[in-house]
């Protein structure tokens, strides 16, 4: 049982002043630090926070650019490939009339020997007729 006497408050100064002592030793400075820590934690969480910001920015800046690289690439693909359709096109009608002017001079020179044969041959018609006929007939014509 606890007993009212003389020593009571000789113990309930003893703890206030226990409190106050542990209070000012031990208390006090273990909030400052949790403070502190606290206030360090809350820092680096914001330069965490903003180095994400940083490199979600830098990261779209750079899609941004790779985008911008990629539709120039594409252009001036394009753009060379017009240009190489053109030239090709163009080299493909000039072979095309070479070969067709090859082809007209080669049918002119196969037309002029057909001409000159079929002379040959009228020029050797009435030799051909009367060797023919003196061999039918069995004399000279």
């Amino acid at each position: 049982m606890i007993t009212i006497d003389l020593t009571m408050p000789f113990q309930i100064a003893n703890i206030l002043i226990l409190i106050v002592i542990m209070n000012i030793v031990l208390y006090r400075p273990i909030r400052t630090i949790l403070a502190e820590r606290e206030k360090r934690i809350s820092g680096l969480e914001k330069d965490v926070d903003e180095f994400n910001k940083n490199a979600r920015l830098r990261l779209e800046e750079f899609d941004a650019k790779l985008n911008d690289a990629r539709g120039r690439a594409k252009a001036e693909l394009d753009s060379a490939r017009g240009e190489a359709q053109v030239v090709g096109a163009e080299k493909l009608a000039e072979i095309r009339k070479e070969v067709d002017g090859k082809k007209a001079e080669s049918l002119a020179q196969i037309q002029a020997q057909i001409t000159k044969a079929g002379d040959e041959l009228k020029g050797q018609v009435e030799g051909f007729a009367s060797e023919m006929a003196g061999k039918v007939l069995g004399r000279a014509l």
